[in-house]
């Protein structure tokens, strides 16, 4: 049973230095010369931009980002390893399109394997790892699906590890930027992968062809996509001064023009919006009263760093209303909820978060449970 909250405090959660901030004042986002995009916080998940963000496309070659996240996942789960050969079937090696020049019959390194994906793009490799993991790029699909499913991608469905051409097979740039989402977030060791430039395999280099890798210091991810259906895409990410965008652009006329049209984005994003921590992981907000306990209060904060994204210099402060339940009762446990903490800024509400027990209380002694129990009784009397 829920108990009810009282306001308990307004905090003023500093943001800025500056000793008076003009209100900002953000223009329209650019319109993009492309089917559908997106612009989002990383960190936050908060959209910045969009347009048919939800509509479904063919998403050619970004259809790679699930196929290597599916990898990043097993690895992490100690399923298979970097260094575990990979044999090469015939399917593989007939695959047409961009390639990793991979042989029929051979074994490959499965982190080969994946430059080949993230840097080369290669559908011959994207088959290779589907059959390694699920036994054929029929059963991976199904994987696939299930884990568009866990991660909230209600507008993607595929039916092949590579983004080739093939009815039923499509895409959102909103599903496709929470993709890239878990991906950084749930597998940053190998993230860097995404940034390299060139990849060479059989005596054959290849440029990652993500132009915005050369252009733009910023950017270190993710991949490229191009079919005559889906036209030229590009999932992107760049971090600058702690704050970390990601752009889905889909359904440009060129490979120039994706590039182009997703620096818009990324440079409008970074010029009006920042990511401000609030609070950190287990940090002490409040220590609240605790009837019947072994200690007479309790530490209260939150399981992970409190992030939002605001636009840049929108205040010195901004208010922070602290919720806490009216009666906490011993037993705690850490991580039992304790109330919330509600964020305003100039357009109303930022966020809400659950505050949560930092520390385990016990139940007190039955002379102390017993003297606030009496204590609770006239209290909630008068």
């Amino acid at each position: 049973m829920k108990r009810p909250f009282i306001l308990f405090a307004v905090l003023m959660v500093s943001l800025v230095s500056s000793v008076y901030a003009a209100p900002t004042l953000i223009p329209a986002p650019p319109q993009l010369s492309a089917t559908s995009y997106i612009l989002l916080d990383a960190y936050t998940g908060e959209v910045l931009v969009e347009h048919n963000a939800k509509k479904e496309y063919p998403p050619a070659s970004l259809t790679k980002l699930m196929t290597a996240y599916i990898v990043d996942y097993e690895l992490n789960r100690g399923n298979i390893a970097l260094d575990e050969m990979v044999r090469i079937s015939e399917k593989a090696w007939r695959m047409e399109g961009s390639r990793m020049f991979i042989r029929e019959g051979t074994r490959v390194k499965l982190e080969d394997l994946m430059r080949g994906i993230i840097i080369q793009s290669g559908n011959d490799a994207s088959v290779a790892v589907s059959e390694h993991i699920a036994g054929s790029e029929g059963a991976f699909a199904d994987l696939m699906n299930q884990h568009a499913q866990l991660l909230g991608m209600n507008n993607s469905h595929f039916v092949n590890s590579t983004g080739y051409p093939a009815e039923g097979h499509y895409s959102s740039a909103y599903d496709l930027a929470v993709l890239s989402r878990a991906k950084i977030i749930q597998f940053p060791d190998s993230y860097p992968m995404y940034s390299e430039k060139y990849f060479t395999y059989n005596d054959i280099r290849q440029p990652n062809r993500n132009k915005l890798l050369w252009r733009d210091k910023t950017v270190d991810g993710l991949k490229t996509g191009h079919t005559e259906a889906a036209g030229f895409c590009l999932a992107a990410s760049a971090v600058r001064n702690g704050t970390r965008l990601i752009s889905v652009v889909m359904g440009t006329k060129s490979d120039e023009a994706r590039a182009n049209e997703t620096q818009k984005l990324l440079n409008y994003g970074f010029r009006y919006y920042e990511t401000r921590k609030l609070y950190s992981r287990g940090q002490v907000i409040n220590e609240s009263k605790v009837w019947g306990g072994a200690t007479e209060t309790v530490k209260i904060g939150f399981v992970d760093d409190v992030l939002v994204t605001i636009p840049r210099r929108q205040a010195d402060a901004i208010p922070a209303t602290l919720e806490i339940s009216p009666t906490i009762k011993a037993p705690i446990s850490a991580g039992d909820i304790l109330g919330k903490i509600v964020v305003t800024g100039d357009d109303g509400i930022i966020l809400e978060r659950d505050v949560v027990a930092l520390e385990d209380v016990a139940e007190g002694g039955f002379f102390k449970r017993l003297i606030d129990s009496i204590k609770l009784f006239f209290m909630n009397l008068f």
